[in-house]
């Protein structure tokens, strides 16, 4: 009977003891999160993936000029003088038409670079770090917000801006020839003469000839003292 209840002690111990640390534990505080549920807050000022406010964009391609990887992909078109591209959140009118901005983000390195000489702070880094994709090119992102339709529209309407100008161009200039005078010549300028460089003429050297001793004869004078009478 003895032995019946000491193996019932012992059965129970054991159990206790390889549930020790199950004890200890279930009274802490956990240790770990359930990821991706839930995500630990990351600094406000963490350089992660990039965003930009087509609103406030003016086409100035600081931004580009800034990377140091060549990540951006950034076109424009001059507005013409009747279009009305409304203005930005910081009250700068806008006159680029942006017909295509594209960022490849498998290229960027966080450098946060592009975000400083922005002069609308339309470009930004987020918080977001999950960006994976099966495909490389699903990393390039898009943030034009015209359609195919009207960046035709847009650039056509450039390019006939463009002739009408080269045309009135061209027209003043007739118109300015046609006003000269009949018998003024117009003055063509010369071209340049090519300098040549002047070949130094050889210094004739000349050797000096020995100086030959040359005896001079002096002839004798008197010596002899004049007598003075007083």
């Amino acid at each position: 009977m003895q032995q019946y209840f000491r193996d019932i002690f012992v059965s129970i111990w054991t159990v206790l003891i390889g549930m020790r640390i199950t004890f200890m534990h279930m009274f802490k505080p956990t240790v770990t999160i359930q990821y991706p549920d839930v995500r630990r807050p990351i600094p406000e000022r963490a350089r992660n993936r990039l965003y930009v406010n087509m609103d406030d964009c003016i086409g100035c391609l600081q931004c580009d000029l800034a990377c140091p990887v060549n990540c951006f992909e950034i076109e424009t078109v001059k507005s013409l003088p009747t279009d009305d591209l409304g203005m930005t959140s910081t009250g700068q009118k806008k006159k680029l038409w942006v017909t295509e901005f594209t960022i490849d983000i498998g290229k960027c390195c966080y450098c946060g670079l592009c975000t400083y000489p922005c002069p609308t702070e339309c470009i930004k880094m987020t918080d977001v770090y999950e960006f994976s994709e099966y495909k490389r090119h699903d990393l390039i992102y898009n943030y034009v917000t015209l359609t195919q339709g009207e960046i035709s529209e847009v650039k056509a309407k450039a390019a006939e801006m463009e002739k009408e100008a080269a045309a009135k161009k061209a027209a003043a200039a007739a118109a300015a020839k046609a006003a000269a005078p009949a018998g003024m010549v117009p003055v063509v300028a010369k071209p340049a003469t090519p300098t040549v460089a002047s070949t130094p003429k050889p210094v004739a050297t000349t050797t000096a000839k020995p100086v030959e001793a040359v005896t001079e004869t002096v002839p004798a004078q008197n010596t002899q003292p004049t007598n003075t009478q007083a």
